[in-house]
C-alpha cells in the first residue's frame, strides 16, 4: 500500500458509533411526517448517507416533504440525537498515531459541519484533525463528493494521489472517486464488503488494528 499524506475519515460508522442517535432522530421525524413505523432495525440505513436522500429512497418523500423530514430530524438530533453515540475503541489512538507518522486526519462527513464539531469536541478528539468539513444546514453542500471537494479545496491540497478517503458505506466510495481519490472501506460500520467492494473501495480494513496495519 503507498504512503498516504492526507487521510480522510468519515464520522458516522468510521469513527463514531452513531446509530442509536440517528435512528431515534429518524423515528421522532417520521412520527412527525405521520409515517408509520414497522422495523426500527432497518432504520440504521440512514446512518451515513444525507438525509434527504434516504427518506426520498425508502420512503419516497417529494424534495419538499424531504426537506422538511430532515428539518424535523434535526430538532430531536440538535439536542438529544447528537449525544447519542460512541466512539469506536482505539479510534483516538490511530488517530495519535497518524499524526507521530507525520500524516494529516481530515474529517469529511455528509453531517452537518456545526454538529460534526460538537461530536469530536465531546470525545476530545478534535485537536487530532487538520480540517472538520460537512455539509450545509441549507443543504447547499450535502453530498459526500461535494464535501470532500470542499475539504480538497480548503486544504489548498493540489495532488490528489496524496489523499485517501476512509468509510464505511459505498456513497463514501462514489464521492472519493469522483474526486479522484481512493478509497479505503471499513466493516465495522454500518455497510457491508459487497457494497464497499461493488463501488470499487481499493481494500478493505475489518476493524481498527487492519486499518493501521493499512495506513502506517
Amino acid at each position: 500500500m503507498k504512503k498516504y499524506d492526507y487521510i480522510f475519515f468519515d464520522l458516522d460508522g468510521t469513527i463514531s458509533d452513531s446509530a442509536p442517535g440517528i435512528v431515534n432522530s429518524v423515528i421522532y421525524s417520521l412520527n412527525r411526517m405521520g409515517t408509520e413505523i414497522k422495523d426500527r432495525e432497518q432504520l440504521k440505513k440512514f446512518v451515513g448517507p444525507p438525509l434527504a436522500e434516504s427518506f426520498s429512497k425508502y420512503y419516497g418523500y417529494t424534495p419538499e416533504e424531504a426537506g422538511q423530514a430532515a428539518k424535523f430530524f434535526r430538532e430531536y438530533y440538535q439536542e438529544k440525537g447528537i449525544f447519542e453515540n460512541s466512539m469506536y475503541k482505539g479510534v483516538d489512538l490511530l488517530l495519535d498515531k497518524l499524526l507521530c507518522a507525520g500524516r494529516v486526519p481530515v474529517l469529511a462527513t455528509s453531517k452537518p459541519e456545526s454538529f460534526a464539531k460538537k461530536i469530536l469536541l465531546r470525545y476530545g478528539i478534535d485537536r487530532y484533525f487538520h480540517f472538520i468539513a460537512g455539509s450545509t444546514l441549507d443543504e447547499t453542500r450535502t453530498k459526500k463528493e461535494e464535501v470532500i471537494a470542499y475539504a480538497l479545496e480548503s486544504c489548498e491540497i493540489k495532488d490528489k494521489s496524496k489523499v485517501v478517503m476512509i468509510g464505511d458505506r459505498s456513497h463514501d466510495v462514489v464521492g472519493a472517486k469522483k474526486n479522484g481519490l481512493d478509497c479505503i472501506g471499513v466493516l465495522y460500520g454500518y455497510g457491508s464488503r459487497e457494497e464497499l467492494e461493488g463501488e470499487g473501495a481499493l481494500c478493505i480494513a475489518e476493524t481498527i488494528n487492519d486499518l493501521e496495519r493499512i495506513l502506517i
